[in-house]
């Protein structure tokens, strides 16, 4: 077995061993030693990666074209941003996702392995920063305040995508259900009692139509999160940015990425602002919320099989008990609410840290990066799932359906037009104490003829509007 072997760096601290093939540096070693808290590390990200590449090529494009940086320098900076944007060298990014220092550690992680790259392909050895620096040159005209939330912010925009798709895919396969049981007639309940027929098609639909709202909820919020600070540099003023680069950075981060940026009208406001970060949460809990919703009324109406509502047949996924034989649970409805509860709290702890903001800089970005990131990757995991192991290959039983609504006391909502709410409630109410059907009993009074009734009570014109008053 080979031994380690380290190169010596140093900061302010002083000096420190770094492994000799490691493209970080020394502050991203501190980092490793002084966070060891979520086991959850900037590489288990690749999208804050990339997105942490793309807002270094823009700084140094933008500084090379207003002669602040050499080109040779810049070039090869953006050469190491372009590789790590293509997939190298994701694994030099392993700090702990949550510390203090309000986002320092993943600069200058992201400085250091930039900067070190940025030297091999100028022909030097890593740690050689007197002909590359990770301050002085990947870092030129920008400050942690706003590099990192600008990256983070970018990161949010590119996971939002894989949010809205996976719920596109779920929507779609809940409207294929919708079209697929467009015909087969069921009870409509609110407040778990007896309501009035629909048809399991309605349903499905609704469930689709409640999530598609959630697609233009997130893109709006979205939105918000493409407006940066590049050039605020460590309070807003800009110090130690040239004028223009605040436009010129920004405009080169639209140019790499093909996503539209907005420099931020006053840098000093954005600088401690969060105010997207608790909107774009707040989008992510209420879809968690529809969601939860929507698996609370699949276990519903697959319970049983014999003693429940067994409307549905969710796919059998697992066994269901230790010791009850043949038992079988909504295991993929169940994760997917236990994932939903993750999203709500993890929307409070980004309220507590956006409210702990202080003066020009909120130092709990941190824990709104990790909560914000989690939450769209559980979203993601849990909307795929419930997709393909649940929703695809749920199954109606129809006949079980059909019975139900005709030994229902709620069919005769659909009377009242005809013999009016009192009377209907007569009926409603001898049936239910004698265990005889509405039918029988508003033909034996007289209230309708056997053609009208049958009129009033077929399932289409049960689960529609319809002109009662012909």
């Amino acid at each position: 077995m080979s031994e380690t072997k380290f190169r010596v760096e140093s900061d302010l601290i002083g000096e420190l061993q770094v492994p000799i093939d490691a493209y970080y540096g020394v502050q991203t070693q501190r980092a490793l030693n002084n966070y060891k808290i979520s086991n959850t590390r900037m590489c288990d990200y690749p999208e804050y990666i990339i997105a942490m590449a793309y807002v270094k090529m823009a700084a140094a494009a933008a500084n090379a074209e207003l002669g602040v940086l050499d080109p040779k320098i810049a070039d090869a900076i953006v050469a190491a941003c372009k590789e790590i944007v293509a997939g190298k060298l994701w694994d030099q990014f392993p700090v702990d996702m949550m510390q203090g220092g309000a986002g320092t550690s993943v600069n200058m992680n992201a400085n250091e392995v930039i900067a070190n790259r940025a030297l091999e392909l100028m022909g030097h050895k890593k740690g050689e920063y007197q002909f590359c620096s990770p301050n002085d040159h990947v870092n030129c005209a920008q400050s942690t305040n706003d590099a990192y939330p600008s990256a983070f912010r970018y990161t949010f925009v590119r996971m939002n995508k894989h949010v809205e798709e996976a719920l596109r895919q779920l929507i779609a396969a809940f409207r294929a259900k919708g079209e697929a049981f467009k015909d087969i007639i069921k009870m409509g309940r609110t407040q778990l009692q007896d309501a009035v027929p629909m048809t399991s098609g309605q349903e499905f639909n609704a469930f689709a139509n409640n999530l598609e709202e959630e697609l233009a909820n997130l893109e709006r919020n979205a939105v918000l999160l493409k407006e940066i600070n590049m050039g605020g540099t460590a309070i807003g003023t800009g110090l130690n940015a040239v004028p223009g680069f605040a436009e010129l950075c920004t405009k080169k981060m639209s140019e790499f990425t093909g996503d539209r940026f907005e420099k931020a009208p006053d840098l000093v406001e954005a600088t401690p602002d969060t105010g997207a970060y608790v909107s774009y949460s707040a989008a992510l809990k209420r879809l968690a919320v529809k969601l939860s919703k929507t698996c609370n009324d699949l276990r519903l109406m697959a319970s049983g099989p014999r003693c429940g509502l067994h409307e549905i047949n969710l796919p059998a996924m697992a066994p269901g008990s230790s010791i009850m034989p043949g038992k079988v649970n909504p295991v993929i409805p169940e994760v997917t609410n236990q994932v939903c509860f993750k999203v709500i709290g993890n929307d409070t702890a980004v309220c507590f840290a956006a409210e702990a903001g202080q003066l020009q800089l909120n130092v709990m970005e941190p824990v709104i990066v990790e909560c914000i990131l989690e939450s769209q990757t559980w979203l993601i995991n849990v909307m795929n799932t419930l997709r393909t192991l649940c929703v695809e290959g749920i199954t109606v039983n129809a006949e079980h359906c059909q019975k139900m609504v005709k030994n229902s006391i709620g069919i005769v909502t659909a009377l009242n037009p005809y013999i009016g709410y009192k009377a209907s409630t007569k009926v409603a109410k001898e049936a239910l104490e004698t265990g005889r059907s509405v039918y029988d009993l508003v033909l034996e009074k007289g209230l309708m003829t056997r053609e009208k009734l049958d009129e009033a009570l077929d399932p289409k014109a049960m689960t529609a509007s319809h002109d009662f008053l012909k």
